[in-house]
């Protein structure tokens, strides 16, 4: 029987479940962008009383301005930062474009990391249907890269298909923690290939490795094995 690289639990909320997560979090904890992310922040912001232990980071911005409707800060911001008072968070500056946003956050990871490998306590990770985590798609350069910490994207691989900015693999590798949120029937087979198959950059969350957690719910679920 195929085995499961990851602590996986299936639930009815899996946004509550994260949200519970995220309240206990201290130190440096990044976000993602995503309807079920978004339904994880709305929770969050009730159950988290103080902020000044926590920074916030983000996994990938598509290259827009921060109000634009496709920001994933704008998002963020209107579910959890908004309700937040106090928080810190580090933003990608997508409206610089893919290469100098990049290049600013990796700055910005330096001031607070130093030159080492970045190493987040948290990381929220979404899953697309195409099996992409981050901004990190089947096929794109980003998914080789080994040096950089944060790379644009010139093309993505599904829509909205704007330009991004996005964390490399060695970055979300090095998390202590990382957490994968994932809903809805239409990630199942990304789910069973991500989680249940070999590592495969076809589906670059398969590449995603280290202490794993993947919440979701029955929908999402339904075609691993076991």
């Amino acid at each position: 029987m195929t085995s499961l690289r990851v602590d996986l639990q299936v639930s009815d909320d899996p946004a509550g479940v994260a949200a519970e997560m995220m309240a206990a979090v201290t130190g440096h904890m990044v976000v993602t962008g995503g309807s079920t992310p978004k339904a994880a922040y709305g929770q969050l912001a009730a159950l988290r009383e103080t902020w000044d232990d926590v920074q916030l980071w983000f996994t990938d911005e598509r290259c827009v301005a921060p109000e634009h409707e496709h920001s994933n800060y704008r998002m963020v911001k209107e579910s959890l930062l908004d309700h937040a008072p106090g928080a810190v968070a580090h933003r990608m500056r997508g409206e610089l474009g893919p290469g100098q946003g990049a290049a600013e956050y990796e700055r910005t990871i330096d001031d607070a990391f130093g030159p080492e490998l970045p190493v987040f306590d948290f990381m929220l990770l979404g899953l697309g249907p195409d099996a992409h985590t981050c901004s990190l798609f089947p096929g794109d350069d980003a998914l080789g890269e080994r040096e950089r910490r944060v790379v644009g994207v010139e093309q993505p691989g599904m829509a909205p298909l704007v330009a991004r900015i996005t964390l490399t693999l060695p970055v979300v590798n090095a998390a202590r923690r990382a957490v994968f949120l994932v809903t809805g029937a239409d990630k199942a087979d990304a789910v069973a290939r991500a989680f249940a198959g070999p590592p495969d950059p076809r589906a670059p969350a398969s590449l995603v490795d280290g202490a794993l957690t993947l919440l979701c719910d029955p929908a999402a679920a339904s075609e691993l094995p076991g």
